[in-house]
């Protein structure tokens, strides 16, 4: 593996409050504060004039379908997708086929990641055995086989008793807590957000007292048990309001918000276009404003994508009986630049810290930083190059994204994991 030097980018670290011109250097595949003058005459050298070099990026919230469902994604080609979007680090959700709630699934997947991924795929377990919510699924083992949190996903454990012992153990094995918020009593049918505009169209609304009731139920069992709990695509803005409160008090609560959420609203759905289903639903330009005054004060701490495939004869359906989700990978970047920073006018550090810092500090992940020592993890985009999205084109197995035809400003050049170059611009390698 030969040494690096990126000259003339423009740095950018939150983790050591950065943000300057300068070079980074890469030796064995960590980063070095400087190479001798013998290493730079070996080194791999990298222009990156006009580009931002930050962290790799961190998505602590992907669907990479790996047990059992291949035709929408694997680990291979999920990975290569969040290459080319910047990532380099992901934390997959368990609701594979079988889901991963015993040490032989999780070994599978952590098998499949060391002999097809590019970037770092890190594994999680389920809370409970088959993500049924009925009984705790091994929790002590699942901790001894990597997985960095616990988390039932989609299907959010409803029983307060059920949680409250899961809060207790992952609390005792030093593991947090992923939830999905939904009240399953208030949603059944129910394939957008509830309001004026899925009254027009017909169809059964998701109100966003499902996430509420839950959201508040997760502070008081954080505070009750000293478990951190980490609240999934937060899309409400009376969700965000308990979140706030809550952590006024210092309860252990982190949460976050994804790319279309951010972006998106329910008035999108009016064609019953499916790549607009997704679970949470689409809300309101109300909620929409408060996930970002969320993102701005702190109380929502990052932005994760959800990357969820799906194929397109499952997506091609009426819009009832169409999977929820979208993906990701490749257009979370651009995506977030142009509402956070561009609209919002967010510092692009901060911006740059909601996708990389921030996520790796939550699960405790060795990512996010250009601290010298630490694995050359690094990406580089040029938050100015306007390009045309095809999903079609794209890494994923699927296609299932609403930004598909779109063009996007901010396009990553390279991506480089522990110093190797998995990403050019154009093709993973």
């Amino acid at each position: 593996m030969p040494n690096l030097w990126i000259q003339n980018a423009r740095v950018i670290d939150p983790a050591a409050k950065r943000d300057a011109r300068g070079d980074l250097f890469v030796v064995d595949g960590k980063l070095v504060p400087l190479l001798s003058s013998a290493q730079k005459k070996r080194a791999k050298k990298i222009d990156a004039n006009g580009l931002v070099a930050c962290p790799g990026l961190v998505d602590i919230h992907v669907h990479f379908r790996e047990p059992g469902q291949t035709h929408k994604e694997t680990i291979g080609t999920g990975s290569r997708a969040a290459a080319a979007g910047g990532f380099t680090t992901v934390v997959c959700m368990p609701n594979t086929s079988p889901v991963a709630d015993n040490a032989g699934t999780i070994q599978f997947i952590n098998d499949a990641v060391r002999r097809d991924a590019v970037i770092k795929v890190l594994p999680t377990g389920c809370i409970t055995v088959g993500m049924k919510g009925q009984a705790l699924a091994p929790i002590g083992s699942l901790k001894r086989m990597g997985v960095v949190a616990i988390t039932d996903d989609g299907d959010c454990v409803q029983s307060n008793e059920l949680m409250r012992r899961a809060c207790e153990y992952a609390a005792m094995f030093d593991l947090p807590i992923m939830d999905h918020c939904q009240d399953a009593s208030l949603t059944q049918g129910a394939v957008m957000n509830e309001g004026k505009v899925s009254t027009r169209l017909g169809l059964r609304g998701w109100p966003h007292a499902a996430e509420d009731i839950i959201v508040a139920r997760n502070v008081i069992l954080s505070e009750c048990t000293g478990a951190h709990i980490h609240l999934q695509h937060i899309s409400s803005r009376h969700s965000v309001g308990i979140i706030r409160r809550a952590k006024e008090r210092g309860a252990r609560i982190s949460a976050e918000a994804t790319p279309h959420h951010i972006a998106l609203t329910d008035d999108l759905l009016s064609g019953y276009d499916t790549n607009f289903k997704m679970n949470p639903p689409l809300r309101t330009e109300e909620d929409r404003l408060e996930l970002i005054a969320g993102l701005r004060d702190g109380t929502l701490d990052c932005v994760c994508t959800d990357h969820a495939p799906h194929t397109d004869y499952e997506k091609d359906k009426e819009f009832d009986y169409a999977p929820n989700g979208i993906l990701g990978m490749e257009t979370s970047l651009p995506v977030t630049l142009e509402i956070l920073f561009r609209q919002n006018k967010f510092k692009l550090p901060f911006v740059i810290d909601l996708l990389t810092r921030r996520p790796a500090d939550l699960m405790k992940l060795p990512a996010g930083t250009l601290a010298p020592g630490a694995a050359a993890d690094i990406c580089l985009f040029d938050p100015n190059e306007k390009w045309l999205y095809d999903a079609k084109k794209g890494f994923s197995k699927s296609s299932n994204s609403p930004w598909s035809g779109q063009t996007l400003t901010g396009r990553v050049k390279t991506t480089i994991v522990d110093g190797r170059v998995v990403f050019d611009g154009k093709q993973v390698l």
